[in-house]
């Protein structure tokens, strides 16, 4: 087998699409024999990352995910064309708060992505976003 090994997808704005993502990193993660709970936190971050993508980057333009398969770790990268955004300016939400209050129950997807992997990186300008999560292979890194 090739050394890293990439799975590339180029998935549209549409209804549902991230759904296309979780199936092929469940097919990936069963190539890397990755328990079914690591596999299950990356379905649940890769849909946290391309709902933001699809949600956030005011693109028109397709998101493309790449999943970099190693020996160690699993590597996506979810890249998008859109307006980009200001780390600082993103506020982490109180929880208590809010599942106390009327207000959307939204505003979490970083959070929960950063809970779910192992290592989560971004850079973004006004030219696009790209997210790289990590979920390392072993449990004891």
């Amino acid at each position: 087998m090739k050394k890293n090994p990439t799975v590339e997808l180029k998935l549209p704005i549409l209804k549902d699409m991230e759904l296309v993502a979780t199936h092929t990193s469940d097919v990936v993660a069963k190539h890397m024999s990755l328990p079914e709970e690591k596999s299950a936190e990356i379905s649940m971050a890769l849909i946290e990352a391309c709902i933001n993508a699809f949600e956030h980057s005011e693109t028109k333009e397709d998101i493309y995910i790449h999943f970099i398969i190693s020996d160690e770790n699993l590597t996506i990268k979810v890249i998008d064309r859109g307006v980009g955004f200001d780390a600082s300016s993103i506020e982490l939400p109180n929880i208590d708060q809010k599942l106390k209050s009327d207000e959307r129950k939204r505003g979490w997807g970083l959070m929960l992505i950063k809970e779910l992997m192992d290592k989560v990186d971004y850079e973004s300008d006004n030219t696009g976003t790209t997210l790289t999560m990590t979920k390392n292979k072993d449990t004891d890194e």
